[in-house]
């Protein structure tokens, strides 16, 4: 198999190019996206490339304190980018999205180290930070979804849940078909590209390996592995963010909180 062939600065001015073009459809068609694609191409050639830079070091480095560095930094973002997709402020919610992430990222990367993989350290760059990369991406959409779409549909039902309350229910009960939909609508994305995943489109994880040379079984089961992983994570983390959210709704006199 040929090897990975290698792209210089040229190679990457003429995919700018690609890029280039696709700007200069949107001014000849007037879409307006001009701005919209130059900031994007800005944005992604720069972050990309300063994230080969920094990664290159902290695997030159090989120190366990330079990788969990590097997966706070990921975990902190992502986060922060997670709490801001949810419209409604809540209180303690970026404390709240921060912790349901950690939680599940650990959990889910240490199973896969220790059962799975079972590197020679546990600190290896090459697993960790990749796969925990995904993980984090992954479960920052999911908790986004799934926040939104709660905190959406409890500010529109208050009446509903005092209804529930001053019949009796607790507040897990008078909002439990809420967060059932709030958890189904964080994991629909997942339960989609499970479903339909290598019929429709090459995922990017196996892409990237056949590029480098990996042959093409060892790349499908180290997707079959990541996906699995994903899916873990971003119900593990929808279940955390969803009960934290619900706390947020109720006094601890079991009133709701307007």
């Amino acid at each position: 198999m040929q090897e990975l062939i290698k792209l210089d600065f040229v190679d990457l001015a003429f995919a700018v190019g690609l890029m280039g073009a696709a700007i200069a459809l949107s001014a000849w068609e007037r879409i307006g996206l001009e701005f919209n694609l130059a900031l994007a191409t800005g944005r992604t050639f720069l972050q990309l490339a300063v994230l080969g830079y920094v990664l290159e070091f902290i695997f030159a480095l090989d120190n366990p304190w330079a990788v969990l560095a590097i997966l706070a930094v990921m975990l902190t973002i992502s986060a922060i980018v997670a709490r801001n997709r949810i419209t409604q402020k809540i209180p303690q919610m970026l404390p709240l999205v921060w912790g349901s992430i950690l939680i599940s990222t650990t959990i889910t990367l240490v199973y896969t180290n220790i059962l799975i993989l079972q590197p020679d350290r546990w600190f290896e760059p090459q697993y960790v930070i990749s796969l925990g990369g995904i993980v984090l991406g992954n479960a920052m959409n999911a908790a986004a979804l799934a926040g939104e779409r709660l905190v959406s549909i409890m500010n529109a039902t208050h009446l509903e849940i005092e209804t529930h309350l001053s019949l009796g229910a607790t507040p897990q009960q008078a909002i439990a078909q809420y967060r059932k939909d709030a958890v189904r609508a964080g994991l629909i994305p997942t339960l989609n590209q499970m479903m339909i995943i290598a019929m429709v489109t090459l995922p990017g994880i196996i892409t990237g390996q056949l590029l480098s040379g990996i042959n093409a079984r060892e790349a499908a089961s180290y997707q079959i592995l990541i996906m699995f992983m994903v899916a873990f994570a971003n119900l593990l983390t929808i279940l955390l963010v969803t009960r934290g959210i619900c706390r947020q709704y109720f006094t601890s006199t079991a009133q709701l909180v307007r």
